[in-house]
This record gives C-alpha cells, structure tokens and sequence, in this order.
C-alpha cells in the first residue's frame, strides 16, 4: 500500500483540526519511524511523487492518522521558496480585507475575462512521404462576460467573443490559422443556463454550498486539494497549482476563500517567484509559479502587490514545443469583476 492509496481512502470532508493535534500525531508518526528502525531523513522534492517505504507498523500509524483527516501530504514535503511564500501570504492578509462586491436581489455579478489559447493544426509535409505530418501552432484571443445572478439557481448568461487568431509562430502558422478562421466563421455565442450548467451538461462553475465547503484552514485546504486531484495532470503539486489557479480565475471565490487559497499554494514545494514584474493584459504585477517537469510547462498565478488582487493566471513552456519557441505563454486568462443591474 502507497501514499497515494492512503489518500484515496480518505473521506473527502476535511474538518479543521487544532495544530496541538497534527503535532501530537506528527510526533508519534515519526517515533515510530525511528524506533521501527527507519531513519528520519530530510526528503527531496522530486518530478513525481516516490513510494515511501515503511514498515507495518508505521503504515498502521499512517493509515489511522490519514484516514481521520488529521495528516496529509501538505507541509510534509517541504513548500514554497521564502520568497513566494512572502508574496503569497502578503497577498493573503490584503485579500481577506477586501470586501467582496454585493449583489442585490435581481443583479448579476458581472466577470469580464480576456483568454489566450493554443491551437494546433497537423499539415502534410510534402517533403516527407505520406502520412508524415507536420504540426503548426498559433494562438487565439477570446473575450468573454460571465453573468451570474444573485440567485445561482437562476438563469446565468455568458457571451463568448470566439476565438480569433491573433499570435502566429511561423509564417505558415499564420497562413493556416487564417484559413482556418475563415472556413469556420464566426463562433460567437450567447449563451443562457439555469445554475451555469451550460453546454446541457451540470455546471463546472463552484456552487455557493461548495464554496463554503472548502476548508479555510491553509493545511487542510491543500490536503483537500490533493485528495481531489489525485490521478490528474503530472503530478501531486503541479496539478494542485493549477487547480488553485483554476478556481481563481472563476472570479467567484469569496475573499476569505481567496486568502486560503494564496496560502496553501504557499505550502507546495517548487513554488517560486518566476517574475517580479509580470505584464499580463496591461497589468503589472508579480508572477507566482512552478514548472511540471515532464512536459517542462511552467503554471504562474500573478498578483496585484498592492492590494492582494489576482490578476490572472498563465502557463508557458520551458523548452520548445514544435513551432513554439522556449518561455513562450501558451496560455492566460484574466479576469475583472463588477455588478450589473441587468444581463444581456
């Protein structure tokens, strides 16, 4: 039985527990370890999360402990540089001043985001013999508006520009993205779901009852994040980033949530600050990040210093990736709220 079983087994309600009680449990964890002949040793961050190897005994420990919800892998790993962990918990205290924006009985919160993407088309090389493809790649630009009632039962709207070329990494990228954009035409749409669930599917947006179910606490809230995410993306902590990063850019994270959230990214290892002075859409602020080793994709949430405000998320890659040069963004999305009296 591994780590990653131990977890799974895990009720996925995650209560806040006293620090004297993880502290207590941590002791005795690790008493055992050493009286059953297991040295304690300071672990390595590693790409991929590596099986432990313990006794019986241990394992019994770790199973009760785990399975109460008491311990989990955040914090036992290491966690961010210093100084991420600065900006992220600086971030924290000025989020969880903020006053959230009210929406009123018959107004709609209002999320603005502007959204880059990479698309990909697969061409013949007539060079080559047939079959032989070669892969070309460009970016889109998408504006969308998100309007969601006070109400979350009730109707929401979200208009959705489409997607329009607008970042092209060779001559030929650009050639086919124009192509392409014009056999397709305009994929605008205007779209209306009661409770989000757009697309006849339920909704990918968190509900308020989920929301409140998040754990504040930074520790617990982290283990939970784990928990949910297990089996995805690359690994343990990279997949966890982008689900923290992913939440964020809803635009519908209460600011204590917010807070939490800053925090428990402040508690996983390999997160650094990548860029003091990010420009993402015209906003400056500084870029919080991680690279996933196997794809060699690095996963930045940047931040408003001064006022603890997200200001969007981005990825790019570390290393070429076809026709897409080294440190090139390959994705971002921003996001800017407000309250409206109506939806189109």
């Amino acid at each position: 039985m591994d780590e990653l079983k131990l977890l799974r087994e895990m009720n996925s309600d995650i209560p806040i527990v006293k620090d004297s009680v993880i502290d207590v449990g941590r002791d005795q964890l690790m008493s055992r370890m050493t009286t059953a002949g297991v040295k304690k040793s300071k672990r390595r961050y590693r790409k991929t999360l590596r099986i432990t190897v313990m006794t019986a005994a241990t394992l019994g420990l770790v199973t009760t402990l785990v399975a109460g919800n008491v311990i989990g892998l955040a914090g036992w790993r290491g966690a961010a540089s210093a100084e991420a962990a600065e900006v992220l918990n600086n971030a924290a205290a000025l989020t969880i001043q903020t006053v959230d924006p009210v929406v009123g009985p018959g107004q709609y919160l209002k999320i603005d985001s502007t959204n880059l993407w990479l698309s990909a088309y697969g061409v013949q090389d007539p060079s080559e013999s047939v079959g032989s493809n070669t892969t070309v790649q460009w970016l889109d630009t998408e504006k969308m508006s998100m309007y969601v009632p006070a109400n979350h039962d009730d109707e929401w709207v979200w208009d959705r520009s489409g997607r329009i070329p607008t970042t092209f990494f060779s001559e030929q990228a650009k050639e086919i993205a124009l192509q392409q954009a014009q056999q397709i035409g305009n994929t605008s749409e205007h779209l209306k779901a009661a409770k989000g669930a757009f697309y006849d599917s339920t909704s990918t947006f968190p509900s308020k009852k989920e929301l409140a179910g998040y754990s504040r606490d930074p520790s617990m809230l982290l283990n939970g994040i784990y928990l949910k995410t297990l089996g995805a993306g690359q690994s343990v902590d990279g997949e966890a980033l982008v689900y923290i990063a992913d939440m964020l850019r809803t635009g519908l994270i209460p600011a204590d949530l917010r807070a939490a959230l800053y925090k428990a990214a402040a508690l996983i290892p390999g997160v650094v600050v990548t860029e003091n002075q990010a420009t993402l859409d015209g906003q400056n602020g500084v870029a919080i990040g991680r690279v996933e080793g196997v794809s060699n994709v690095r996963q930045d949430i940047i931040i408003d210093p001064s006022n603890g405000q997200l200001i969007g998320e981005r990825q790019l890659t570390m290393e070429a990736m076809g026709s897409v040069p080294a440190g090139a963004t390959i994705s971002w999305t921003t996001i800017r709220t407000t309250v409206v009296d109506s939806a189109p």
